[in-house]
């Protein structure tokens, strides 16, 4: 059993002082407000994001496609690029990456990631002797560092909703429907590796990259895990299905799927006011990037209007060009405020913005990762961050206060120390074995660079 003490968490019911949380078996197994000190002693605890949507290899990538192309430059040039840069990555190389993604995540609050796992095969597209060779990598990376996994395997069958065969780099994401069945089964066996809060879900890519059938299929592949789906990110993508299919992609959705609260549902910042509401009622999860989503043009999600119909978040790096969960966090607000012409724009009745971004995103990441987190309660794992009281920003700040002061005035650099289900990783800021791990990275990065 270990035991942490603090000056102030963020229980459930609201802040509350003096707070004894004892950890047995990787789960929080009691909590107790108004203790005397004893234990690891912190200032303020707080319950551990969940980094709802990665591609770890795209880190890689970072600061590497911000130079324009001919003509106007969009996702779609910069996922040209992307494609080309597949073709340098070895299975060593997505090992590496992926441990130092996630060394990262955790020392910016993170408990856990949503793995979107697309990059199976060779370049060309022949399968590894082990088809689920680059899973066991993320697993692998997994193992390392620490951080609670939740694995989503992606099934990717076409070029578009035309049928049109992949080409380029997406013929090392390609699957039928029966070879991704077996890859699952060898990712599955694979996980078996880590502990017990490893989840692994499925994720049909996006209606344009899987036909229907196969969408409700690989849905019924593991009935109580996850489904992510890549949703009306693009403008030229709700063309793309209005024109195969007569409605827009979260139209199409709703009225051919069950949705329910085990779906995230990534992006979807190109819906229409009923769409959002319809897709909010459902009690899925809307996977929100909002550094990504501003990096790559895709737009600004209906917050206000998702939140009032009941809609639950998270947020996650997606393409990880930067690994910041207090900056994802402010980046929503904002994006809300500019959107909507007002400030403070996630606060409540009862919450600041910071508690109510916080809150709300630690609940709904936990809901789409599939893990029994997302606050400091008695039987749920022990996913759990604490900040630097100390620190100039957070000088004489409590409460509420204190996490907008974090959000919005401070970054990542507060959290001192993140346990996944009782893993202490990190301490003093710091990841403990981010020394090798780091070493390995950039030791990846100056052949890539130079191979590019």
């Amino acid at each position: 059993m270990a035991i942490l003490w603090a000056e102030q968490a963020l229980l459930p019911g609201g802040w509350a002082r003096d707070v004894r949380v004892t950890l047995e078996n990787g789960r929080i197994d009691s909590v107790t407000p108004g203790t005397a000190p004893e234990g690891r002693r912190l200032g303020c605890l707080i319950p551990a994001g969940q980094n709802l949507h990665s591609h770890a290899f795209q880190r890689a990538m970072a600061g590497m496609t911000e130079r324009r192309s001919a003509g106007q430059d969009s996702f779609w040039t910069w996922r040209s690029l992307m494609y080309r840069f597949l073709d340098h990555l070895t299975p060593d190389d997505v090992q590496a990456i992926a441990a130092f993604v996630q060394v990262e995540m955790l020392e910016a609050g993170y408990a856990g990631v949503a793995e979107f796992h697309y990059l199976h095969h060779q370049p060309g597209g022949a399968p590894y002797a082990d088809l689920a060779e680059m899973s066991a990598r993320i697993i692998a990376a997994a193992s390392e560092t620490g951080i609670g996994l939740t694995l989503l395997p992606v099934l990717y069958e076409r070029g578009g909703c035309d049928g049109r065969p992949l080409t380029s780099g997406q013929l090392r994401f390609g699957n039928d429907f029966n070879r991704f069945h077996s890859l699952l089964q060898a990712a599955l066996q694979a996980l078996k590796s880590l502990g017990p809060d490893a989840e692994i879900g499925v994720a049909p890519h996006s209606l344009r990259a899987v036909t229907p059938k196969s969408l409700a299929q690989v849905a019924g592949l593991r009935p109580q895990a996850p489904v992510h789906l890549h949703l009306a990110e693009q403008l030229a993508e709700v063309d793309e299905v209005r024109a195969s299919t007569g409605a827009r992609p979260v139209e199409w959705l709703l009225a051919n799927t069950d949705v329910d609260a085990r779906w995230c549902l990534i992006h979807a910042t190109q819906m229409t006011p009923p769409e959002t509401t319809g897709l909010a009622r459902t009690g899925a999860v809307a996977g929100l990037c909002p550094i990504t989503e501003a990096n790559l043009g895709d737009g600004i999600f209906d917050g206000m209007r998702w939140r009032a119909a009941g809609g639950r978040i998270g947020v996650g790096s997606d393409s990880n060009i930067r690994i910041a969960q207090a900056e994802e966090l402010r980046l929503l607000d904002y994006t809300q405020r500019l959107r909507d012409h007002g400030r403070a724009m996630w606060a409540d009745d009862t919450r600041s913005t910071g508690r109510a971004l916080l809150q709300d995103a630690a609940a709904g990441g936990a809901q789409a990762a599939g893990r029994a987190a997302g606050a400091i309660a008695p039987g749920l794992w022990a996913d759990l961050t604490a900040l630097d009281t100390t620190a100039v920003d957070l000088e004489g700040r409590a409460g509420d206060a204190l996490l907008d002061a974090w959000i919005f005035a401070g970054d990542d650099r507060l959290v001192t120390d993140v346990w996944s289900a009782g893993r202490h990783c990190v301490s003093e800021g710091r990841h403990h074995a981010r020394p090798a791990i780091e070493a390995r990275y950039r030791a990846v990065m100056r052949r890539l660079v130079g191979a590019l």
